[in-house]
């Protein structure tokens, strides 16, 4: 009869699952068994095994039976026993198995990285965990009852209301709760418009056709995109941003207007006006990514596109650089047309963030605590900039940033043919960053770029000084 053992009641000692079957005994069968969980290591080296009394307890055999497993198991060196410290996994200095291996490409991929400089990661360890709480506990205690039931599609009211009024306020968004729906980040709202994915009753997205995109961007979105069917045609860029005269029989075309991703800078005014006239005078759609618009350093604001057409203009938001990617919160502004599309879409269940996520983030932007935290991170954030930028200048200034008015990455041009390069090093130094070939549309005709995308936000506010000097290390000579 096979006999197994899944949770001690004892407080000394690990949760364990060991199954004592085959000949030779109930003995036998126990040492065998805790062979296997150390051999295969689900049993680490320094674990603690439970007292006798409790593990032959749990499996229904004598305490003895277990007293002499562990003795013949210690003899034999896979287990050790000292006075007041119990029974232990012996450390070993044989290799782990074979299966149990990461494989190893380089350094980095194996230890991961000592210095975190990738784009689009804000510092987690800033988090505000104690304003977040706080702002759970109010939202989930003023909550009515029917919040803990099925829900609105388009998300909660409340977060709707607050948007509405912080949008408006701080970015220049022009729109009502109505027009708001809340989904879990930008990678969603393009599901939901383009059906990569998305489930409901039309089985597909809202929008139709090929979509012009910027000849730099985020890869992970074109993939989206392509796999749900969609046809990407780039943009060429040029220090003003996209060139939105460009534009031919698209119907939609998607841009970082307010940053340009990865290369920086706004889209210029002359071209803001006109990509709106082109929507206008195409029937077409503009989709405004608006992914750091919160984080400018200089003292020329840019507010937002949907202000100059909001029947034309999507506006598309997100908390991941903000507050925490882990929280999957965004909205997407709409125009009137697209608001039950959108929903037909969404579905009447599933694909909704949680609710009281949702009330948690309502309050912390009426209490004012979420200005207040974008201001220190604003802060913050710039200081690391400049610190970046002086380096750069007193040590590679042969070396050209850009792209540092805003946002939470700076661009590092590089000689041409230097990129592979300075990546295989970074790589073998222990840094993840990212090169700028990585963002390249694959069928724009712009000429190459050589450079590395370098998020100065990703460290913590003590990691970031070594950070800087790894990454200082590895850039070519001049």
């Amino acid at each position: 009869m096979t006999r197994s053992w899944v949770n001690s009641a004892e407080r000394i000692g690990v949760d364990l699952h060991l199954e004592l079957s085959g000949p030779g005994g109930r003995r036998a069968a126990l040492i065998q068994a805790l062979r296997d969980a150390v051999r295969g290591g689900r049993l680490a080296p320094g674990t603690r095994l439970p007292p006798y009394r409790s593990l032959a307890a749990d499996l229904g055999v004598a305490r003895n039976t277990v007293a002499d497993a562990y003795a013949e198991l210690v003899a034999e060196g896979w287990l050790t026993a000292r006075q007041g410290s119990g029974t232990r996994v012996a450390e070993r200095t044989e290799p782990v198995p074979r299966t149990a291996r990461v494989p190893r490409k380089a350094p980095l991929s194996a230890r991961g990285p000592r210095h975190d400089l990738r784009q689009g990661t804000p510092d987690v360890s800033s988090f505000p965990r104690a304003d977040w709480l706080a702002a759970y506990r109010r939202g989930t205690q003023q909550a009515p009852n029917e919040v803990f039931g099925p829900g609105d599609p388009a998300g909660r009211i409340e977060l709707r209301k607050a948007l509405a009024e912080y949008l408006a306020r701080a970015r220049g968004v022009r729109t009502r709760p109505e027009r708001i729906v809340i989904c879990s980040g930008f990678a969603h709202a393009l599901r939901l418009l383009f059906g990569a994915g998305a489930v409901g009753a039309a089985g597909g997205g809202v929008l139709r056709g090929p979509l012009a995109v910027e000849g730099y961007g985020l890869p992970y979105h074109r993939h989206l995109l392509s796999a749900a069917g969609v046809r990407t045609v780039p943009l060429p860029l040029d220090e003003h941003g996209a060139l939105v005269d460009r534009l031919g029989r698209e119907r939609a075309v998607l841009l970082t207007p307010a940053h340009q991703f990865p290369t920086g800078g706004p889209l210029h005014p002359a071209r803001r006006a006109a990509v709106v006239d082109w929507a206008r005078a195409r029937a077409g759609l503009v989709l405004e990514d608006d992914y750091d618009g919160e984080f400018r350093y200089d003292r020329k604001p840019v507010g937002a596109l949907q202000g100059l057409d909001p029947e034309r203009v999507i506006h598309l938001g997100s908390v991941s650089k903000s507050l925490s990617p882990a929280l999957r919160l965004g909205w997407m502004v709409l125009p009137e047309r697209y608001v039950d599309p959108v929903l037909a879409v969404k579905g009447d269940r599933e694909a909704w963030v949680s609710v009281l996520d949702q009330l948690s983030l309502a309050d912390f932007i009426v209490s004012g605590a979420y200005d207040r935290h974008v201001r220190r991170m604003r802060q913050r954030y710039r200081g690391r900039r400049d610190r970046l930028v002086r380096a750069l200048a007193a040590q590679a200034p042969h070396v050209v940033v850009t792209g540092v008015a805003a946002g939470l990455h700076a661009v590092l041009r590089l000689p041409p043919g230097t990129e592979p390069s300075s990546l295989k090093a970074a790589a073998w130094q222990g840094i993840a960053l990212d090169g700028l070939a990585e963002f390249r549309h694959p069928e724009t005709d712009m000429a190459p770029r050589d450079g590395l995308v370098v998020g100065y936000a990703a460290p913590s506010e003590h990691a970031y000084g070594a950070a800087l000097d790894a990454l200082l290390g590895i850039l070519p000579p001049g």
